[in-house]
């Protein structure tokens, strides 16, 4: 009875006086089968968001004539031909052209809404301006727009500025659309930072910039890397106002990922490709900076 007892005690599990050691060790065993009720329900949620993706990379990895059987073959015979045709421009355009359109648009969007968003948040949160509140509604009404929407009007003044088809006007574009979010993101990171640091780093002579570069930067990192990743992410997805304000120069890759569906002839396998091919710059970002990521996602949660 007392070893039972013990060994109820090191399993964090508290009985209550008088309450038979049964009952200890079946709250011990329902708490057990509960554990692992929710890490196979977690792996089958896992396999089903993920299910996808290996479906892609194996159907990519046939040939275009047994990727396109119903029912799929599973054990067809593996070729990378589908990702040499890709690679080797065998469809007539070079996928390098809009590869780097896509990094450039990215990066350079990325780096410009990081720019303005750390200053406006550092503003909005650790020294608040008068009526912030009514500052932030203003930057979440800005998504309330459909995308669709705005396209003619941009349309038309990127026609009459002579802007169309640059790579120049699609980061002011990518700029516009993820300062939002990142104004908000920044705002809840640097809201974390408490003021008693930034006050020491005042009181022993720090001016802003030095405070700013010393104190905020540091322990707001993750927050600005996940702002980042998702910044970037959301540029290098972008397909709508990629295929309407680009045409030959200035395309980006979701657009030449469109070029591989077509009206005749089998496409499947070479689609599944150039999507894994095109998806893993992000891939790449997203696994190098995934302890970030997770740090960044998780400030402001309540623990």
């Amino acid at each position: 009875m007392a070893l039972t007892s013990e060994r109820a005690d090191a399993a964090g599990i508290r009985r209550r006086p008088g309450a038979p050691a049964g009952r200890t060790v079946s709250m011990r065993s329902r708490e057990r089968r509960r554990t692992v009720g929710l890490g196979i329900v977690a792996w089958i949620i896992g396999l089903i968001f993920f299910g996808p993706i290996v479906w892609m990379l194996l159907t990519s990895l046939h040939s275009e004539t047994t990727a396109a059987t119903n029912p799929p073959s599973l054990f067809a015979p593996l070729t990378l031909s589908s990702y040499a045709n890709f690679f080797g421009a065998a469809s007539g355009a070079s996928p390098w052209p809009p590869l780097i359109n896509s990094i450039s648009m990215s990066i350079g969007s990325t780096a410009i809404v990081l720019i303005l968003s750390i200053p406006a948040a550092y503003a909005l949160a650790i020294r608040p301006v008068r009526k912030w509140s009514d500052v932030m509604f203003f930057f979440l009404t800005t998504k309330m727009l459909p995308m669709v929407a705005g396209l003619l009007p941009v349309y038309l003044i990127a026609k009459s500025l002579g802007l169309l088809d640059t790579v120049g006007l699609m980061i002011i574009i990518y700029t516009s659309m993820n300062l939002p979010i990142a104004v908000w993101m920044m705002r809840s990171f640097f809201a974390e930072i408490p003021l008693e640091v930034i006050e020491a780093a005042q009181v022993d002579g720090a001016g802003l910039l030095l405070t700013f570069r010393r104190i905020i930067v540091p322990l707001s990192s993750p927050g600005i890397i996940a702002t980042a990743l998702i910044c970037f992410i959301f540029s290098w997805n972008e397909l709508l106002f990629a295929s309407v304000l680009t045409s030959t120069t200035s395309y980006t890759a979701p657009v030449f990922l469109t070029s591989f569906v077509t009206s005749e002839g089998l496409f499947l396998s070479k689609v599944c490709a150039a999507s894994i091919a095109i998806s893993l710059p992000v891939l790449a970002a997203g696994f190098a900076a995934q302890d970030k990521l997770v740090q960044g996602l998780s400030l402001g949660a309540i623990k």
